[in-house]
């Protein structure tokens, strides 16, 4: 009985016969299952390292770790205690305002490090990509690619991101269902630069189970790393006070502190770049034969 790309498999069925290579380092074809997928991610990570993990640290952990720092200038958290302590009927002074500027630097310092790690984002899936086809490459070129990308990639992560948080005020789950239906739309814009959101939703629909099952495990792995990271930080910098910039020796224990957690989050990062990279490709197979060749030539 022939079977198409799509199809559920039934038994053994020779996948070079329709197409596919069974030895490709970045696609996996139909039926290799959940090791097939893994085995892909692991192989992306062992290639790439070396130059994976430097574009990680610049575009990724320094930028949270900037974020984190501003958010510890700006807190007004210290004065905010320190005068409900001697009146604790009345709101601290200028609440409104500290709030409001303390929130605005969170939100222009988080826009503006979003569009550095785009960079990232762009950067390391040209890597994958061409380390999987046999291709050159090289920081510098990466780093080139993914600054002519960024912006892009940037505007429909900001889109992405809004539709997202709309989803959780709306009763949580809206939230989580637009996490998973948009998960493969920075993929589709860097390799086929149109209608992210829609290709995205479209491949959720047609292999839910495939799909929800690798995005889901990208997703632990990611919130797991990044609760221990939180944890690691949390803890670490409750010895300096509520107001640990109030000196030197304090200062440069926490920013030491907070740039030591953004690097136990690194592992975060790079599983979710390989992870949505990975099943991007597995996608695009059920589609039709695609080889990590045709994928690396599409990145442009």
């Amino acid at each position: 009985m022939p079977v198409y790309p799509g199809q559920p498999f039934q038994g053994w069925y020779d996948p070079a016969a329709y197409g596919f290579d069974p030895a490709d380092a970045l696609v996996t074809p139909p039926g290799a299952g959940l090791n097939g997928w893994f085995s892909r991610c692991w192989g992306a990570v062992r290639r790439g390292w070396s130059l994976l993990l430097p574009i990680v640290v610049l575009t990724q952990v320094l930028p949270a770790a900037a974020l984190s720092v501003l958010g510890l200038i700006f807190d007004p958290s210290a004065r905010w205690e320190a005068e409900l302590a001697a009146d604790s009927a009345a709101l601290p002074a200028n609440f409104g305002v500290d709030l409001a500027k303390w929130m605005g630097v969170l939100v222009a310092g988080s826009l503006i490090f979003g569009l550095v790690q785009c960079v990232g984002w762009a950067a390391g899936t040209w890597v994958i990509a061409r380390q999987a086809a046999g291709a050159q490459v090289s920081l510098g070129g990466a780093f080139g690619y993914g600054m002519r990308r960024a912006f892009g990639l940037w505007g429909w992560t900001l889109l992405l991101t809004l539709i997202v948080l709309l989803g959780f005020c709306l009763c949580f789950l809206p939230g989580v269902y637009a996490g998973f239906a948009l998960a493969m739309a920075g993929p589709v814009y860097l390799f086929e630069r149109r209608d992210p959101f829609g290709r995205s939703h479209r491949m959720l629909r047609d292999r839910l189970g495939l799909l929800l099952g690798r995005v889901a495990l990208t997703a632990g792995v990611v919130i797991a790393v990044g609760f221990v990271a939180g944890v690691v930080e949390g803890v670490l910098l409750m010895p300096f006070g509520t107001a640990p910039l109030e000196s030197v020796d304090t200062a440069v224990g926490a920013v030491l502190v907070i740039v030591g957690a953004a690097l136990v989050g690194l592992p975060a990062y790079l599983a979710q770049l390989v992870g949505l990279l990975v099943t991007y490709a597995e996608q695009r197979a059920h589609e039709g034969p695609v080889k990590s060749g045709q994928l690396a030539a599409e990145l442009g």
